[in-house]
């Protein structure tokens, strides 16, 4: 069990640390070629490794519909949003994830919230009114597009917990990156004349696709076949706090008065979430 914690954990380290790194190629490539190349390069690598079998139709659309969240909403837009906004204040918004897939959980799944986890959610909303009022004089636009790609994170959660233990962890991660490369492959197109590699950029661009469309997936899906999803999400705290703190150490990017005031209320709505569940007097006492 601690492998698979430890897998979940440094799955979302992973994540969280890519975001200066997609911050950083955000600046010289278009949105949709970028992701293209990622989700194109992942999958050539991870071809040799897995047996050329198309899965059934049902875990094949679940795969899809992940990849959807994962590489168009998520990606996308955070591709998008850093464009406009800083590291860090990217990473706040991302503080709101847990409170977002446990929403999602609820509306989605049926998954019951108990009061705690309601004022959560609350919280976060004003975490992130805070952020959008009082933080580092960034984008309103590039902050919302960042909390949409949260939306599209926690609708990737969503499906991940359908898909875990359809498929060997290998060949789930090959076809979702598959169905990303084919679904972002027409939006790239128009794009490509853009495209004006160094060979920084191409290293980048590279350890990008290893680490995060390639390691952080099997980590995340290797956790996810042996850890309740209930537990599982409480890793995502992971990811904005390791994007907050790349972007304050690797891009000197500041962390200002606003930007507190709306981590605060984040943390504490993080806090509610995570919160393990306590069962009630009465119900321990039935069951003794």
């Amino acid at each position: 069990m601690i492998a698979a914690y430890a897998a979940l954990a440094a799955s979302m380290v992973i994540v969280g640390g890519n975001v200066v790194l997609l911050k950083l190629l955000a600046a010289h490539l278009p949105t949709f070629p970028l992701l293209f190349m990622r989700t194109s390069f992942a999958t050539l690598c991870l071809a040799p490794l897995v047996a050329p079998r198309l899965p059934a139709p049902r875990t094949l659309a679940i795969l899809f519909m992940q990849a959807a969240c994962g590489t168009l909403l998520y990606n996308g837009m955070m591709v998008a949003g850093l464009k406009l906004t800083g590291a860090v204040q990217a990473g706040l918004v991302l503080a709101s994830l847990p409170a977002v897939i446990a929403l999602g959980a609820a509306l989605f799944l049926r998954e019951h919230l108990r009061p705690l986890q309601w004022a959560a959610v609350v919280l976060a909303g004003v975490g992130i009114a805070a952020l959008a009022r009082g933080g580092g004089g960034f984008s309103l636009v590039g902050d919302a597009l960042i909390f949409g790609a949260v939306c599209g994170e926690a609708g990737y959660a969503l499906f991940a917990r359908r898909a875990a233990g359809l498929l060997p962890v290998m060949q789930a991660t090959f076809w979702m990156q598959a169905c990303g490369a084919a679904m972002t492959a027409p939006l790239a197109i128009a794009s490509f004349g853009q495209v004006h590699f160094t060979w920084l950029i191409a290293g980048l661009l590279l350890v990008n696709s290893l680490t995060s469309s390639v390691l952080a997936v099997i980590l995340w899906y290797h956790g996810m076949r042996r850890v309740q999803a209930g537990i599982a999400g409480t890793f995502t705290a992971l990811l904005p706090a390791t994007a907050t703190l790349m972007g304050v150490l690797v891009l000197a990017e500041p962390f200002t008065r606003g930007d507190a005031m709306g981590f605060a209320a984040l943390f504490v709505s993080m806090v509610l979430i995570l919160r393990p569940q306590r069962r009630p007097p009465w119900k321990r006492k039935a069951s003794a």
